[in-house]
């Protein structure tokens, strides 16, 4: 109390004694707990007391965004279009086979036993189909397996065998043939037994309505003629998915027979892949109307060592002169630059192996160059290796090699495609862009 009277005894004489009095009093020695404790007192003689001013909280900094920690997605890889495939035709399985549609059981299995050993994967057609359409890669060596007709074997002998070794596979069924149907007999499968390998996986495919030659128009008129084909590939297609409940994308056609009509009318007819039985390398530019499959059978075992080694297998199936051969010569030969490469070279040498086309007449060998014309050529008869040197720089940015000549007296004509990027110019020789449609091959 003493204290506290003695504060406003000092506090009311300020204005005569001065704060230097202040300091010199003995009670007020604790300077740091006036100073922590007493907020300064104005001076009585300027009237009451004001109150303190409002405690005002300092502005809080805006909440900074937090920052992402999500990396921006990496840029899409470049899609590998350099994968190359096979694909395999069988029809029936037999201990005896009595034609060449029919294969021992044995061989069946050793086949399929030589895919792996070999380095291939079988994949499912709708795989090849993805690829094809740039939307699936699928392995560097691939095979596609497919079985014609819709013979019960296929059900009974090779389908247990393809489920051992865990392999999808195609049935290309024609429709006439199916139990009931009128080509039906005694080894036909039924629409039942179909719809549990449909259940199973198996996918299933077209094969027309009576596998006839559809090249032949005796007795029809060109318009029937027309309709005919139409109804041939339509009607199968429609009774399939009707009866399945499934999509039907793909055609063999009867014996691998096909011309010019016929492929027009079958991609018309909303097919999306057909094949014929010319064995070849397939390739991710292979034209989506032929493609070719190796058509295996017992009396020609040399045919399955062709199919593994990816070259040319022979066949027919055109009556074009050469147009199944007329394929790119990737599907059987090992060319320079490679099918669908991209090269920085100006003027390249073209290069071609044509070992496995038989016997060639060197005097008939030409090679042309898309947007050049013809380039001359240079064989080697020891190697069976054609060189072309370009004489002109190149400036397109794709172009496709024609190669034409005589073979044991019939004209072929075979062609692959590459790509140019000028040095510098961003290109890469590990970059492949899908090539433009190539033209059918005419008419010899």
């Amino acid at each position: 109390m003493i204290r506290k009277f003695a504060l406003l005894l000092v506090v009311a004489s300020l204005p005569f004694t001065g704060c230097e009095k202040i300091k010199k009093l003995p009670f007020l020695s604790k300077k740091k707990a006036v100073e922590a404790t007493a907020p300064p007192v104005p001076s009585l003689a300027t009237g009451p007391i004001a109150p303190p001013p409002p405690v005002v909280a300092p502005p809080v900094p805006a909440k900074a965004e937090p920052t992402s920690t999500v990396a921006a997605p990496a840029p899409k890889p470049e899609f590998n279009t350099k994968a190359s495939v096979i694909a395999l035709c069988y029809h029936r399985f037999e201990d005896r086979p009595k034609d060449s549609l029919a294969i021992k059981p044995s061989e069946f299995e050793q086949q399929m036993q030589a895919l792996a050993d070999n380095g291939f994967t079988v994949i499912p057609m709708a795989d090849f189909l993805e690829w094809r359409r740039g939307e699936k890669e699928i392995p560097a060596k691939s095979c596609v397996v497919s079985i014609d007709d819709g013979y019960r074997s296929g059900y009974e002998v090779a389908w247990p065998i393809l489920k051992k070794h865990k392999y999808p596979f195609t049935m290309f069924i024609y429709t006439n043939y199916v139990k009931g149907q009128p080509k039906s007999g005694g080894q036909s499968l039924s629409w039942s037994e179909l719809e549990e390998m449909r259940d199973a996986g198996v996918d299933i495919q077209s094969h027309t309505v009576s596998h006839m030659d559809l090249r032949v128009k005796k007795g029809k008129t060109p318009e029937q003629y027309e309709q005919w084909l139409r109804d041939e590939m339509v009607n199968s297609k429609k009774m399939i998915e009707e009866r399945l409940g499934i999509s039907v994308k793909c055609l063999a056609y009867p014996y691998g027979n096909h011309n010019a009509e016929v492929r027009k009318i079958a991609i018309e007819s909303g097919y999306e892949a057909c094949f014929t039985v010319y064995g070849q390398r397939l390739t991710y530019h292979s034209n989506a109307d032929q493609l070719g499959r190796y058509a295996l059978e017992s009396s020609k075992p040399q045919v399955f060592v062709s199919a593994i080694k990816m070259i040319g297998g022979g066949g027919a199936g055109s009556d074009e002169g050469g147009a199944d051969m007329s394929q790119m010569a990737a599907a059987s030969m090992v060319t320079q630059p490679m099918e669908g490469q991209t090269i920085t070279e100006s003027m390249p040498t073209l290069k071609v192996n044509l070992a496995t086309l038989g016997e060639v007449d060197p005097a008939s060998i030409a090679i042309r160059l898309s947007g050049v014309g013809p380039v001359p050529v240079k064989f080697d008869p020891v190697s069976k290796t054609v060189e072309a040197k370009v004489t002109q720089p190149l400036k397109e940015p794709h172009y496709t090699v024609i190669l034409s000549a005589m073979v044991k007296g019939r004209k072929i004509e075979t062609r692959w495609s590459f790509n140019y990027g000028p040095a510098g110019g961003g290109a890469s020789t590990n970059t492949e862009a899908p090539l433009p449609p190539r033209a059918t091959p005419a008419k010899h």
